[in-house]
């Protein structure tokens, strides 16, 4: 890891694959994971791609996270509030603080990005909602 790296590329794998553990056993979010993701080892790949790009400045991901998530039916605000708690849960029980710090800011980015595309994708006329930080920061807690 150099002095401009949060973390390392296993630091990264470890946090993709602890969250998606989590994901699995959800019961809100797990079955729209498991009704759209038919090869898990190929998303994870995928996925540790992603944060690697965005916490490492790698340059492997490629794809178009915004229209695959588009393509899902029916979310609510509830599903992303419930990754956004699930991401926190994962990030806080890392020691790397670094890498929690600028992973929890990214993917509060990130899911309001992708809330505000999908909500605009599915009622383009209508407003788009602002996600709560409050499920986020309370890491899952109710």
């Amino acid at each position: 890891m150099n002095k401009a790296d949060p973390c390392t590329e296993e630091e990264v794998a470890q946090l993709v694959n602890a969250f998606y553990a989590r994901v699995h056993e959800d019961p809100l979010i797990g079955p729209v994971f498991a009704d759209h993701i038919t090869d898990w080892p190929t998303h994870l790949g995928k996925m540790v791609d992603f944060w690697s790009a965005s916490l490492r400045g790698t340059a492997r991901f490629r794809g178009n996270p915004m229209a695959a998530h588009n393509r899902i039916a029916g979310v609510s605000e509830t599903h992303f509030q419930r990754w956004l708690a699930l991401f926190r849960q994962t990030t806080q029980s890392m020691e790397n603080q670094a890498m929690r710090e600028r992973a929890d800011e990214l993917s509060l980015r990130i899911a309001q990005s992708l809330w505000y595309g999908y909500q605009l994708n599915g009622s383009p006329d209508m407003p788009p909602l602002t996600l709560q930080r409050r499920a986020f920061e309370a890491g899952g807690r109710s």
